[in-house]
């Protein structure tokens, strides 16, 4: 299973086409809006958010609800497109207008992907690498990962996010019952925090960076219960599935770091106060008194609880801009300032649920028998059964 996506920040339109789906299962566009519209909220977000009301349209692949088997296509609109016909238009200018300067962007702004960007690939106008490196292009993503999620979900395996903390303010432990709980109250949070004592504290200090033009970033955490043991690989490095989550969430805009379970922790601890101890019984079969490692050993799920955090860093376009160098005339500068978001992390541990939820259901559709959804269902519960009884 796989997925690309395409498509600038101000152009038409976002894609993303996935391969590698079940024929027969169900899913609609509103299990992916649903989804798009959780990634658009969150206290600290800019004027984008008031521009776009992202919604998908399934283009191919889906007939009647259910998947085909074949590739599915889905689109998101920019409603900003309109605005910038001109300067992103894909006809070649005339001989008049290109003369004209279209809003070029020759200064490159510290914490983006201009410069290294317009260095590799020979853009003077770094335009045509920001529009593609904008975090805009986690809104497909998301998508892809909804239906990932829709997959897990008729699997039985659920999956939340929540933020553990944002500019340095730290949540207490999230005791919660159910995912379902976790989810109900993270998604009445402002924050996205299931700790609501410290909402208004995370709130003052978003209010706080943006009256100073500065940003901040945090950590978030993604939950998945659900997943039977045994799912990724101790083969070979690349089929470990901890890896390709680590992977993934990295690979998120503005996202520095990860860590599976106590991660970081582990190393002031001692072997014994890391590891998880294994017990058995005739109703749940093998599980782990603890779960430290986060649902993994071995590069392997456990069986228990998938834990992954991700650390985002405070979003680097800033309104007290900090000083770099114009490529044109060599001359330093104040950088440039595009719309942007005083504190993202509560949108971000939405985007790091889907790209979560998207390589586990990547791992599953290639470990189990999965051209039918039927046929993967029955092949993941035969599995679990036989787990059991091991």
């Amino acid at each position: 299973m796989r997925y690309l996506t395409a498509g600038e920040s101000h152009g038409p339109q976002l894609t993303t086409i996935i391969e590698g789906l079940p024929a027969g299962m169900s899913i609609i566009a509103d299990d992916i809006n649903k989804e798009l519209a959780r990634r658009q909220k969150g206290y600290g977000r800019g004027r984008r958010m008031q521009i776009e009301k992202d919604k998908v349209h399934i283009t191919s692949g889906v007939r009647h609800g259910y998947t085909l088997g074949s590739p599915v296509a889905l689109t998101v609109k920019n409603n900003d497109w309109k605005r910038w016909t001109d300067i992103m238009g894909q006809e070649p200018l005339s001989a008049d207008e290109e003369g004209e300067v279209r809003r070029q962007v020759t200064r490159p702004r510290p914490g983006h992907a201009d410069l290294n960007g317009a260095l590799k690939y020979g853009h003077r106008d770094m335009r045509n690498v920001l529009e593609r490196s904008s975090a805009r292009e986690t809104t497909v993503r998301v998508a892809a990962g909804a239906v990932a999620k829709k997959l897990l979900s008729l699997l039985d395996i659920e999956i939340a996010c929540h933020v553990v903390e944002i500019g340095g303010i730290q949540a207490g432990p999230a005791n919660y019952e159910s995912i379902t709980q976790l989810q109900e109250i993270t998604e009445a949070s402002s924050v996205r925090v299931f700790d609501r004592s410290v909402e208004k504290e995370m709130e003052q200090c978003i209010d706080k960076a943006k009256e100073e033009g500065d940003s901040i970033g945090g950590i978030v955490e993604v939950i998945v219960e659900g997943v039977p043991a045994g799912v990724g690989s101790y083969v070979h490095y690349d089929r470990k599935l901890d890896a390709k989550l680590a992977s993934a969430i990295v690979s998120i805009n503005a996202f520095k770091g990860a860590e599976i379970g106590i991660g970081f922790e582990a190393a002031k601890k001692p072997g014994s106060a890391v590891h998880d101890e294994i017990t058995w019984t005739k109703e749940k079969g093998y599980f782990r008194k603890t779960n430290r490692l986060g649902g993994f050993e071995g590069g392997m799920t456990t069986g228990m609880p998938i834990i992954v955090r991700g650390v985002m860093k405070p979003i680097p376009t800033l309104y007290k801009p900090l000083q770099s160098v114009d490529i044109d005339t060599k001359e330093p500068f104040k950088a440039s300032v595009e719309r942007s978001d005083s504190c993202a992390v509560p949108a971000a541990s939405v985007v790091a649920e889907h790209v979560v939820a998207w390589e586990v259901a990547k791992a599953i559709v290639e470990q189990f028998p999965s051209d039918r959804f039927d046929t993967l269902k029955k092949a993941i519960d035969e599995y679990r059964q036989s787990a059991k009884e091991f």
